[in-house]
């Protein structure tokens, strides 16, 4: 009984912990977020004598929001949607008068003109809402070009706060590309291990890891997206766009590298399973090969292009046609995986397709 607790406890603290560091990580957003709601709402208030304008606050927050990517298009999504509804609004109520019916036309038009001008999911969902607005709460034509205004107060507000941005985005896509290459360096010695032990359990275990991974890869991806999104929305940060796109652009070869990866484990684990006998060759390639990996990751780390550790992993796979091949089919299948693996990661260190190809020997 003791040990399921443990692990519940465990899995409780890791939980905390993660959700902790979630909070720390959008801690500046939603500082920002709050400080931009209070100062969209004392201009709209106090400078232009707007009556409770609660939509400057509310879109300064919807156009931040807690992500870094993509704010100018929600600013022009929220203000464009909130004239389209209130436009819409506007004219019907005055024509058609207030009620159920009158409701549901205003909605159906309001969202079918943003759809027609080819409109995002917010700019559709706001013109929709402000149409609500407009139709059911506001006394008058005047109130809700009132509320127009207050968008674009809140909107204003928006894009000089978006302009403002920590250093954090812009080191995750480099500090996440580097946890990549750690995990495919953990996953090929772990590999390696098991070639030389065959231990079933342990075989399995690393297959649930490596099957695991794909979170990995999306949070690249997003930091890399967030990323560009602020190297191109605030001036402050434009001489960090060149560094970052050639960042951007390992996310797929580290992608490709991870997925190679998972397919070697997952031959590693049906030869443990089978009981088949892999050569200790392999696994010393594997563990020559996480050492290399761990040299790129080194490099990502320090914000560099992983030029440098090209070398050691041409060295591996040069090896890879020296070993003597395997008597065993899925000793093969392990053997050129390692050098798919290696092709990969060479694509890593910056080296073209067919160069990369071109540079491992043929196997004996």
């Amino acid at each position: 009984m003791e040990a399921p607790l443990d692990r519940m406890w465990e899995r409780s603290r890791l939980s905390v912990r993660q959700r902790v560091e979630r909070w720390r990580s959008k801690l500046f957003a939603v500082v920002q977020c709050a400080v931009a709601a209070g100062v969209a709402w004392w201009v709209a208030a106090d400078l232009l004598d707007h009556d409770t304008p609660f939509f400057a606050p509310i879109a300064a927050v919807v156009c931040l929001g807690t992500s870094y990517g993509q704010r100018m298009r929600r600013v022009v999504e929220v203000t464009l949607g909130v004239a389209i509804g209130v436009l819409v609004a506007d004219a019907l109520v005055v024509w058609l008068g207030q009620g159920a019916w009158q409701l549901s036309l205003i909605v159906a038009l309001a969202m079918s003109t943003a759809l027609l001008l080819d409109a995002g999911v917010l700019f559709v969902t706001q013109a929709a809402v402000q149409s609500i607005i407009v139709a059911t709460l506001l006394p008058g034509p005047g109130a809700a070009f009132t509320r127009w205004t207050d968008a674009l107060i809140g909107g204003a507000v928006a894009l000089v706060a978006a302009a403002i941005v920590p250093a954090a985005p812009l080191r995750r896509p480099r500090e996440q590309a580097a946890a990549v290459a750690r995990k495919i360096a953990e996953l090929l010695r772990a590999a390696s291990h098991v070639m030389l032990d065959g231990d079933t359990d342990v075989a399995l275990d690393l297959l649930a890891d490596a099957r695991a991974t794909d979170r990995m890869i999306r949070e690249l991806q997003g930091a890399a997206s967030e990323g560009m999104s602020v190297v191109t929305s605030s001036p402050f940060r434009a001489r960090h766009r060149e560094p970052l796109r050639r960042m951007a652009e390992l996310v797929d070869p580290l992608d490709r590298s991870l997925r190679s990866t998972r397919v070697l484990v997952r031959q590693t684990a049906v030869a443990a399973y089978r009981r088949r006998e892999v050569p200790t060759a392999y696994a010393d390639l594997a563990a020559d090969l996480a050492l290399a990996v761990e040299g790129i990751a080194d490099e990502l780390a320090a914000n560099r292009q992983p030029v440098a550790a090209r070398d050691h992993v041409l060295e591996v796979g040069q090896a890879t046609g020296l070993v003597e091949r395997s008597s065993e089919l899925q000793g093969d299948a392990i053997l050129a995986q390692l050098r798919s693996i290696v092709v990969d990661l060479l694509l890593v260190t910056g080296m073209g397709q067919l160069e990369a190809t071109d540079a491992l020997p043929p196997p004996r």
